[in-house]
């Protein structure tokens, strides 16, 4: 199958303007599964939880979600787009999957980090898996990626590819998703945004770019450049997924000890 990501710079509170590139990303793609940044329709540096609020949708019933089941529907393609979500008087670092017959499910962030502990909810889905026919994917977002369990659970759940919205800052992210899925014996498409962020009189965030794909063996299929906006796309043999044989002896799960491991 091949799978891919739009990295690209969201302008802050620009939904409809974050809506359209996206819708063109989409349009454009001539693959099976392509993942966006986390929080790509609001863009990240809020100053308040008014603001978070304001730009929240519902899941699913939000107009932007109706816009992305639009253009997806009967195609041969599934979409995953992070989004701020509204449930009540909660809100939720989020990231929607959408396919051919419309929403299929959704993630909330786990592991919130900086200032997002101030606006967002704790996620409270778990780890999640869907069958898209083509493979089975997990969702993480951005700083998800910091805790191995994160990834090892969607493994044993049977994720074939890790599907990762994020809006990374910090340096380490790119390397460490080759140790993710070598331990994990899986894919990875880590969607990270461009540009910078500064509003009010908080300290500036420049987002480093470097999307990519990588195969259960740790190798980058493709990895985006550190400014530009970009869509990429990469053949991935789902196969490698599934063989977690690591030689003739050794078995990646099966070889696992779990009555060891401290939980």
């Amino acid at each position: 199958m091949r799978g891919g990501f739009f990295q690209f710079s969201p302008m802050f509170g620009e939904v409809q303007h974050n809506l359209g590139k996206i819708l063109n990303a989409i349009h454009a793609f001539e693959g099976h599964l392509l993942v966006f940044p986390e929080l790509a329709l609001s863009g990240y540096q809020f100053l308040s939880r008014d603001e978070v609020c304001d730009l929240a949708e519902d899941i699913p019933s939000g107009p932007s979600i109706k816009s992305l089941e639009e253009a997806v529907r009967g195609r041969d393609l599934h979409v995953v787009v992070g989004l701020a979500e509204r449930d009540h008087d909660r809100v939720y670092n989020s990231a929607v999957l959408i396919g051919p017959k419309g929403y299929i499910g959704s993630y909330r962030k786990t592991h919130l980090f900086f200032e997002e502990t101030l606006w967002f909810a704790s996620g409270d889905t778990g780890f999640l898996v869907w069958d898209i026919g083509r493979a089975k994917v997990g969702l993480l977002v951005c700083f998800d990626w910091f805790f191995p369990e994160a990834a090892r659970t969607l493994a044993i759940k049977g994720a074939d590819i890790l599907c990762h919205p994020s809006n990374l800052v910090l340096p380490y992210c790119p390397d460490a998703m080759v140790t993710r899925c070598l331990e994990n014996g899986v894919f990875a498409i880590t969607a990270n945004r461009v540009g910078r962020e500064q509003r009010g009189d908080k300290p500036a965030l420049p987002f480093i770019g470097m999307s990519e794909i990588v195969n259960p063996n740790g190798r980058i299929l493709c990895r985006s450049s550190q400014k530009d906006e970009e869509l990429r796309l990469c053949e991935m043999d789902i196969a490698e997924a599934r063989d977690k044989r690591i030689n003739p002896y050794n078995d990646l799960f099966k070889d696992r000890r779990p009555e060891w491991y401290v939980s």
